[in-house]
């Protein structure tokens, strides 16, 4: 039996070597799934912002993993949300995991998330979502 010295660990517990990253931090892959969803949101807002800018001005875009429900709510889980923003903006979120979990993937994800955004803002506007967006509900290609 191996005698121990207090307060000192062993990190190499099964004679594999320290862990750590597989893939450098500027690759694709080492990015979160939480962090690819950010940039997918931005992507499709930066896009709709191009054509919109005047209109969007007050308009704050956020990220949250779930939407805050009741216990008791009975209905499907809403996958984005238009509420009062700071400072008298409009603040439209998606929510990931509910849209991670109907899209089959990321291509899927990043359709569903300009689909959300569209209808979000064509009803913020007062507009349809085909005005807004003209490739709206169109499936990529």
């Amino acid at each position: 039996m191996r005698s121990r010295v207090a307060g000192v660990r062993r990190r190499d517990r099964r004679g594999r070597g320290l862990r750590g990253p597989l893939t450098p931090p500027q690759a694709p892959l080492s990015r979160t799934r939480a962090e690819r969803f950010d940039d997918l949101v931005s992507e499709e807002v930066r896009r709709l912002g191009r054509r919109w800018r005047r209109e969007l001005a007050r308009v704050e875009f956020a990220v949250e993993d779930v939407p805050e429900i009741e216990p008791w709510f009975d209905g499907p889980v809403p996958l984005g949300q238009t509420r009062p923003g700071t400072g008298g903006a409009v603040r439209i979120v998606i929510f990931r995991r509910p849209v991670e979990a109907r899209a089959t993937g990321e291509r899927e994800t990043g359709r569903l998330i300009r689909d959300l955004l569209v209808e979000e803002i064509a009803d913020l506007l007062g507009l349809s979502p085909e005005s807004v967006d003209p490739s709206y509900d169109t499936p990529d290609d």
